[in-house]
């Protein structure tokens, strides 16, 4: 199955939809619910233990990953914008709340992603900052759009930087 071409059709989520998905250390998806089968344009059997990266869109900045990875890794929530592509092309916006699930005797068992409606002010700012990591990532790398990242955070944890501008 190749990879998508991205074209400018976005697929609007309405504000009741939740989106949820279960995936294994890899990031291999387990489980997902109706409406992230139906936003995705893929089939069941097609997402199934496939990798989550099937959705990332090119528009996407890879540090964001990286970040979201690196704290999963360590055990901690991340709370992330994410530009996904469906099978056809198209794309949405939505706001990521990802964490580890662990088994009573704290192994990890997988990690859970709910995914909700990005608010157009969060999109207002994310969109030009994601284009400018992207920019310096095609440039200079991964480690200089990480650095430029971290500049911009100014020390504040980027999970609250996240959900204050989604809330803002």
């Amino acid at each position: 199955m190749g990879r998508p071409i991205p074209t400018d059709n976005e697929i609007l989520l309405k504000p009741i939809d939740i989106v949820v998905s279960k995936s294994d250390e890899e990031g291999n998806i387990e489980y997902c619910n109706p409406i992230f089968i139906k936003l995705s344009g893929y089939n069941k059997k097609e997402l199934l233990f496939s990798p989550h990266s099937i959705l990332r869109h090119p528009d996407m900045p890879r540090v964001i990953f990286k970040f979201l990875w690196d704290e999963l890794k360590k055990g901690n929530e991340v709370t992330a914008f994410v530009k996904n592509m469906t099978k056809d092309g198209s794309f949405y916006w939505v706001i990521a709340y990802v964490r580890p699930a662990f088994n009573p005797d704290g192994s990890l068992r997988n990690y859970v992603s709910t995914r909700k409606l990005m608010s157009e002010h969060a999109r207002d700012v994310i969109e030009p900052l994601y284009e400018k990591l992207l920019e310096i990532e095609k440039s200079d790398g991964v480690e200089a759009s990480e650095k430029t990242l971290m500049e911009m955070l100014d020390g504040r944890a980027f999970n609250d930087v996240m959900t204050e501008i989604q809330n803002s």
